[in-house]
């Protein structure tokens, strides 16, 4: 198939350090291109890939310090969009919600991939205006406050197999990896590993839109001789923090859509200790991969009980459920699915105009 990935253009593809929707794209768009289909990404220009890349912008605007008009730039990636659209069998959206103004007016088959959360009153009055858009989700969950939208599938992300090595062996030390946000909830991995007496190393990302809450509600707890602050990793660094730990506190207080670093930890062996919510029920093989608990005092139980866990099992889980060829496979059959119901409508639509000519014509 000729495929078309749309990327945002806030982190290159792949990004350079945090980035989960830019890092999917990546993922899926390699794996399409192993699979023997042609595929075109749209994304920033420093962004590395097998596919044809087309440039939007020289630079991902994280990396563009110059930059100050994102909408700017996403109205320049549709426009390049609409002008090569008739060159694909299905254009793939990762984008959000700017691009719904000109897919209605794509005859190509389209679909988007929501990447986060749909829980909020204007997105919800967006998603209904525009509810005939073919949709992705990434979890069950994630639909949840919207269900009767034009759901197509949910998919349910993907890694290649050997992005990360499997670590037998367990660390000393529990992780925190992700945002430090008022919904990825440090604070209570940071109460975790002091209840258990046990080092956590957190590598966070700091978003200038969290740097009030991180200053006051974060910052205070870090001088603590249980916690080492790393800051923002990179994905080649991932690796050994996730492989080399105990467990993953994933301590989150929000409906979490998907949970990418709980699939990151389950490919190094590590086991996940997660506070239920949004998809983690979904993701988590509860007393297999780790387990999903409600509180600080389960929580702090969970980690007592990892000792007990297979990290060879949690690879296994990862290799069956998440692996990239998995993901990529899934995306296929629903693109077919939407070219085979393009066909459909066209072959009636034309069906339909030559009974209304050869009625015309009786007449």
């Amino acid at each position: 198939m000729r495929i078309a990935q749309i990327a945002p253009l806030v982190e290159s593809v792949p990004p350079k350090h945090y980035g989960g929707t830019e890092r999917i794209v990546a993922y899926l768009t390699e794996e399409l291109v192993r699979s023997g289909h042609k595929v075109t990404l749209f994304a920033s220009g420093d962004s590395v890939t097998s596919a044809q890349l087309i440039p939007v912008c020289r630079r991902s605007f994280r990396q563009n310090k110059r930059a100050t008009d994102y909408l700017s730039r996403e109205v320049l990636l549709m426009d390049h969009v609409m002008q090569r659209a008739s060159e694909f069998d299905v254009i793939h959206f990762h984008t959000g919600c700017l691009h719904y103004l000109i897919s209605r007016h794509l005859t190509v088959p389209h679909v988007t991939t929501l990447h986060g959360r749909l829980d909020t009153p204007e997105l919800l009055r967006l998603y209904e205006r525009f509810r005939e858009m073919p949709m992705i989700s990434i979890s069950n969950a994630q639909r949840t406050p919207w269900p009767c939208a034009n759901w197509q599938a949910t998919i349910y992300h993907g890694l290649p197999q050997d992005l990360f090595r499997f670590h037998p062996e367990p660390g000393r030390y529990l992780a925190f990896l992700g945002r430090a946000s008022p919904e990825k909830r440090v604070d209570r991995a940071i109460e975790i590993a002091k209840r258990v007496d046990m080092p956590l190393k957190v590598a966070a990302k700091v978003d200038p839109a969290d740097r009030r809450y991180f200053k006051r509600e974060i910052e205070p707890l870090l001088n603590d001789p249980h916690i080492e602050w790393l800051g923002e990793i990179s994905d080649k660094d991932k690796d050994e923090f996730l492989g080399n730990a105990y467990a993953l506190l994933f301590p989150i207080d929000w409906p979490e859509p998907f949970g990418l670093v709980m699939i990151e930890s389950m490919a190094c062996g590590t086991p996940v200790i997660a506070y239920v919510g949004g998809s983690v029920a979904e993701v988590m093989d509860d007393g297999v991969t780790g387990f999903v608990v409600n509180d600080i005092e389960d929580a702090v139980e969970a980690v007592r009980r990892v000792r007990d866990l297979s990290r060879a099992r949690c690879r296994e889980v990862f290799e069956k459920r998440f692996a990239a060829s998995r993901m990529a496979s899934d995306y296929v059959n629903a693109y077919s699915r939407l070219a085979d119901s393009r066909m459909t409508r066209v072959e009636q639509s034309v069906e339909s105009s030559m009974r209304s000519f050869q009625g015309a014509l009786a007449s």
